[in-house]
């Protein structure tokens, strides 16, 4: 018999200028990257806290504090690495993810086979079990406005009770 939990993530950052735009863990050639502690990332953000949350462990923010000056520019899917591991301590396997990015720019489809290779990488996987895939606001909101992107995550872990 098998248990089986879900988990959701959402992270949102500004954009900032003078700083690289990372989504998935690939760099992006655009004029503005996101502003954050870490590299912004906020679809490994989102992503790190589903898988968290499915686990029933603390969200990001508790692993890796916007205080500690050590993960300043961090690579953010080495960040979601390092979750990961905390939930296969306690048995976890990831059944699926679904990443969605949320903003009127850039264009996510050219980089999407690498983000989901590096986002599974992280998570010990096959890029086939994690998607990642973009939607407009249609112009509404901060994303809307292109001040910033959002991302949303969902994980569904399982383990076996046996």
């Amino acid at each position: 018999m098998n248990e089986y939990r879900v988990g959701t993530g959402f992270d949102a950052h500004a954009f900032a200028a003078g700083v690289p735009l990372v989504l998935g863990g690939v760099a992006i050639d655009h004029p503005r990257g996101l502003a954050g502690h870490s590299d912004g990332d906020v679809l490994a953000h989102a992503l790190t806290d589903a898988v968290l949350g499915a686990a029933g462990l603390e969200d990001i923010g508790a692993l890796f504090s916007s205080a500690d000056p050590t993960l300043a520019g961090a690579d953010s899917v080495q960040l979601l690495g390092q979750a990961w591991k905390h939930v296969r301590a306690d048995g976890w396997e990831l059944a699926n993810a679904d990443v969605v990015l949320i903003g009127e720019e850039p264009r996510l489809a050219p980089h999407r086979d690498a983000m989901r290779a590096r986002l599974a990488g992280a998570l010990g996987v096959e890029p086939a079990l994690v998607a990642v895939r973009a939607t407009t606001t249609d112009g509404l909101g901060f994303t809307g406005r292109r001040e910033g992107l959002a991302a949303q995550a969902v994980a569904l872990l399982c383990r076996s009770l046996a």
